[in-house]
């Protein structure tokens, strides 16, 4: 069975032992055995929800109503927020049942921003995180077929902050697309090695804004149980009206399990578009001090001299150091200080002169469940 939720859904996993069947003596006496009864369609219907809330503070002290700058769910200061809350239901596809779906309905800022630049507006979409159908075609090990608007699956952190190691997202996040429409098509080789590709109608857009399409292109290999590699690379037309000058990301993201408390990662992208070019590496790490409490470093460099991203010529710094504490199986709280910095004035103040950095301080509580556990 070909899986896309293993590592969230911006990368998808190495399967282990994708297709294979495992024979296995039976005593005479339990051959007479009534088979199992296969279950229903509801049995086989995952049901997940969360709710994200956070306070945070900003050095530079945006009034009410305007968001920090370059922060992408988390940019209120000085208030308490909901970021998000969600609801779903997916049924994976598998051999004896090949046919599945996934639905995420989603509220709240991180929604807001997650849609910001849809071409069509916002709209019902908003509320529409993921909605797509899916096929498990019987070729080799599997071929799982998605049809629909899909999270991307370009970068190491994910939609919903309970997934990611720290709590703010990255600059590369930030920079990079959040979700398509289209087709995807994904592939596990073996147990080490996984592809995908899609075809979509570009970044961040259910209304194609132009008449060229985006491809996606993916390879992820595991080759043991401590390192994990995946490589995306999407390029297309993404300029409204002009299906001649294509955006290219490359995205490389690197994995390590060093030992049971220790793991460390890190993520480069290198994107073009015109005569633009923008790139950045984050540097994750994350140590379980306890089985309810790990902290959670990262240092990142961003670079965008030609101003693509941040519409600034500049190159960025941020250190960010997050505590995540399980206080239940399903409850999280999460406590983090970041400090972003620019080599120009780029940050506003709210006495409306500029600053070189911005620091901020925050905490949030988040509430998942889910009825496969």
């Amino acid at each position: 069975m070909f899986s896309m939720r293993s590592l969230g859904r911006k990368a998808l996993a190495v399967l282990g032992g994708a297709g294979l069947v495992t024979l296995i003596a039976v005593p005479a006496q339990a051959q007479d055995a009534a088979p199992a009864a296969e279950p229903s369609f509801l049995e086989q219907v995952e049901l997940f929800g969360l709710a994200d809330m956070y306070y945070s503070w900003f050095s530079t002290e945006p009034e009410g109503g305007v968001d920090a700058q370059l922060r992408a769910f988390d940019q209120r200061h000085n208030s308490f927020a909901t970021s998000m809350v969600a609801f779903g239901a997916a049924k994976v596809p598998t051999e004896d049942s090949r046919a599945g779906f996934r639905l995420d309905l989603s509220f709240g800022q991180a929604m807001r921003a997650f849609h910001a630049t849809e071409p069509g507006g916002p709209g019902i979409v908003e509320n529409f995180q993921e909605g797509y159908v899916s096929y498990l075609a019987p070729i080799g090990n599997g071929l799982q077929i998605d049809a629909g608007k899909f999270v991307t699956q370009v970068g190491a952190e994910l939609t919903e902050s309970k997934d990611n190691w720290n709590y703010s997202r990255a600059f590369l996040f930030f920079a990079g697309p959040y979700y398509h429409s289209g087709l995807r098509l994904g592939y596990a080789i073996n147990d080490k090695v996984s592809v995908a590709g899609a075809v979509v109608n570009g970044w961040n857009n259910v209304t194609e804004n132009n008449d060229g399409k985006s491809f996606n292109v993916q390879v992820a290999v595991k080759p043991n149980d401590k390192l994990s590699f995946i490589q995306n690379y999407i390029f297309g037309p993404e300029l409204a009206g002009n299906d001649e000058d294509w955006r290219g990301l490359s995205d490389t993201t690197v994995t390590y399990a060093a030992n049971d408390d220790l793991s460390l990662m890190v993520n480069y992208n290198y994107g073009t578009e015109l005569d633009s070019n923008w790139q950045g590496v984050a540097l994750y790490g994350r140590y379980q001090v306890s089985p309810t409490f790990a902290f959670s470093p990262r240092f990142e460099w961003f670079d965008d001299k030609d101003a693509w991203a941040t519409l600034t010529s500049q190159t960025l710094k941020e250190f960010t150091l997050t505590g995540d504490v399980a206080l239940t199986p399903s409850l999280s709280w999460k406590a983090e200080y970041r400090g972003d910095f620019s080599d120009t004035n780029f940050f506003a103040k709210r006495d409306g002169t500029f600053t070189d950095s911005q620091h901020s301080v925050g905490f949030a509580f988040m509430y998942a469940f889910s009825s496969a556990n």
